[in-house]
Parts: C-alpha cells; sequence; structure tokens
C-alpha cells in the first residue's frame, strides 16, 4: 500500500522535534551523582522498568500500551520545560503550560496519531486505568531509586519533607502495592532515618 508522502514528512518532523526531550534536564541526579538526567533518559528507564517490573502492578496490565505511556508521558516538556516534584508555585501553572505544549506538539504528526498519542498523554495525567497508575508508579519509583543511590543528595538539598514524598507518592501503591513496599522499605526509609528527608510527620504527632 503506497503512503502518503505528506504523512511521513509529518511523522519525521515529529519525530526531530522529540529529539528536544533530550535537552530537558530534571532534578534528579544520575547514580553516580555526576550530572542530572534528562527527560529522554528518565524515559528510556522507565520504558525498561515496565518491562521487567510490570509483573507486580496490582492488575494484569497491557506492556505495550504501558511502555507506550512512559515513553511519551513526558514529551510536554519540550515546551512546558520540567516542573520539579516539589515546586509548589510551578505546579500552579503547570496544568495549563503542558495542555498548551500538547495542543501544540501533537498537532504535528498525522490526525490518526497525533490522537492516539493525546490519548496516551491524558490517560497517564489521569492515572484512572491499571496501566496509567501502573506507568505513574514507575514515574515515580525511577527517581526514588535514583535518589537513594546518590545518598540522597537531592532530597538534602531541596530540603524534602516526609510529606511531600509521600503526597507525590500516593499513585503509587495504585500501580504496584509490592513495589511501593519496596520502594519505603529499601530507598525512603534509610533516608528518613539518615534525616535525608526531614521526617514532619513524627514531629507533627510529638506536637
Amino acid at each position: 500500500m503506497k503512503k502518503d508522502p505528506e504523512r511521513l514528512q509529518k511523522q519525521m518532523a515529529f519525530l526531530l522535534e522529540a529529539d528536544k526531550e533530550k535537552f530537558i534536564t530534571r532534578q534528579t541526579l544520575l547514580s553516580d551523582g555526576k550530572r542530572r538526567e534528562n527527560d529522554a533518559e528518565h524515559a528510556w528507564h522507565l520504558a525498561l522498568m515496565t518491562l521487567l517490573l510490570g509483573e507486580y502492578a496490582n492488575e494484569k496490565i497491557d506492556l505495550l500500551h504501558t511502555v507506550s505511556m512512559v515513553l511519551i508521558h513526558d514529551l510536554v516538556e519540550i515546551y512546558a520545560g520540567d516542573t520539579f516534584a516539589y515546586d509548589e508555585e510551578g505546579k500552579k501553572t503547570q496544568r495549563a503550560r503542558e495542555t498548551a505544549a500538547a495542543d501544540r506538539l501533537f498537532a504535528m504528526l498525522p490526525q490518526d496519531q497525533g490522537k492516539r498519542i493525546r490519548a496516551l498523554w491524558e490517560e497517564f495525567e489521569a492515572a484512572r486505568t491499571p496501566e496509567a497508575a501502573f506507568a505513574r508508579a514507575m514515574d515515580n519509583l525511577q527517581p526514588t531509586m535514583l535518589n537513594a543511590a546518590t545518598g540522597g543528595i537531592a532530597w538534602e538539598e531541596h530540603g524534602t519533607r516526609l510529606s511531600e514524598v509521600l503526597q507525590r507518592q500516593a499513585v503509587t501503591p495504585r500501580g504496584s502495592k509490592a513495589l511501593w513496599d519496596y520502594c519505603y522499605r529499601e530507598y525512603l526509609e534509610p533516608n528518613i532515618q539518615a534525616g535525608k528527608i526531614r521526617d514532619d510527620l513524627s514531629q507533627k504527632k510529638s506536637e
């Protein structure tokens, strides 16, 4: 079947634009602590984690659908920029910035593909399906793993509080209770005890 040359041109233009995801720097340090990761590295890592850890999802998930979701979930940051997980001011405009970015970016694709990719992004954001809940769990687990691997440098640097971490991680057990339990036991608890994450919840209980 002969393809429309305009379709291929749009697809290639989108793929070239998507390369800009490599320029978006996140707050998370790489495991050696020498530099911060970029969005493309983050998305690759989430895809690999999904392939390997999908068996721990609370419900059976479609792996290809979930991998597709994590690969595209941060593409909007090409235009909207990365919003740090604990940046309360940035969060106030995050949805508007990212929606505008999605309108602009996904419109570059042929209509059928643009609609499908946009639907994946919206599904991830809503986190209502088992696949989206697991994708969001991966999105939370990956930086937590790297933060722990670097000795909690980023948590300490930003004065991160336990209440903030737990709020951020609220969707994680909905995607995978087993991975959330592992995350808390192996990554969070040691850093709470070491003072890298400020335990504001124990302080409140004692007041």
